[in-house]
């Protein structure tokens, strides 16, 4: 599968849970519990794969990029940062919705940006065979890619 087709499967799959979160109800705790810890799962692996695989391929492919690479670093640190305070807050806390809200439009801000500007660039800089061969790189480290948020490396190591 073409690493961008696979990053951008995996935003389908957090907005869809997204979507979930927002259409339960207001005291839909252990939903909204359920929910959140997809999400967070979700997400920390997604992370991992793109700054451990993605994000230095395509630097290299695309050294204009650089500086949306190093600004989608510092967005996932962000999110990271607060998928740990998610995992740990009762989602009867009064902050949980507001936390949860926050990473939500977060999110959805860095999947903008990077399917709108920065995807196109990618893809015409790496081109076919070599976007193959990362999302074969990235399907795999998957599977042992770390899900909780506390354990992930940062870029810089």
């Amino acid at each position: 599968m073409d690493g961008i087709v696979l990053l951008k499967d995996d935003h389908k799959t957090v907005e869809k849970l997204f979507k979930q979160f927002e259409k339960a109800g207001e005291n839909a705790h252990a939903e909204k519990r359920k929910i959140a810890n997809q999400v967070i799962e979700e997400l920390t692996t997604h992370t991992f794969i793109e700054e451990k695989i993605f994000y230095p391929a395509a630097r290299e492919a695309a050294p204009d990029t650089k500086d949306h690479v190093l600004e989608s670093v510092e967005e996932h640190h962000v999110v990271l940062w607060m998928l740990s305070e998610l995992k740990s807050l009762d989602a009867a806390d009064e902050r949980f919705d507001a936390k949860m809200t926050v990473l939500i439009e977060n999110v959805r801000h860095h999947v903008e940006e990077e399917e709108k500007e920065w995807f196109p660039e990618v893809r015409k800089a790496m081109g076919r065979n070599r976007l193959t061969e990362l999302g074969e790189q990235m399907e795999k480290a998957k599977k042992t890619a770390p899900s909780d948020p506390l354990v992930v490396p940062s870029a810089n190591e």
